[in-house]
């Protein structure tokens, strides 16, 4: 018996890391359906983090402010970038760094 190894989302070429996504969200859509709520949100964290990877860090900028993306009125400063992950830290929040995927972040209009 082998073992296979997962490849890692900074490995994928963009059309895997697209049906990774779609593998994830309908594995998160039948785990919501079932009530699985822990489940639910692993997978949707996973998915985030896959999308990361299909953005470019380098349109995102320290020191600007950006949504959180699915959640409205909640913002998100930024310090630094490193790799997919943006630092930084909430501005409603208790002040500390923490880091988020780009993905989950979006441009203020």
């Amino acid at each position: 018996m082998t073992l296979q190894q997962e490849k890692r989302y900074s490995s994928m070429t963009e059309h895997e890391l697209r049906q990774e996504i779609s593998l994830l969200q309908e594995k998160a859509r039948k785990a919501e359906q079932m009530g699985m709520v822990s489940e639910f949100a692993v997978l949707e964290r996973k998915v985030q983090m896959a999308k990361a990877y299909l953005g470019n860090p380098s349109s995102y900028k320290s020191g600007e402010i950006y949504e959180l993306e699915g959640d409205p009125g909640q913002y998100f400063k930024i310090d630094y970038i490193n790799g997919v992950f943006a630092w930084g830290y909430r501005l409603k929040g208790d002040g500390k760094e923490e880091a988020l995927p780009i993905s989950m972040l979006k441009g203020l209009k």
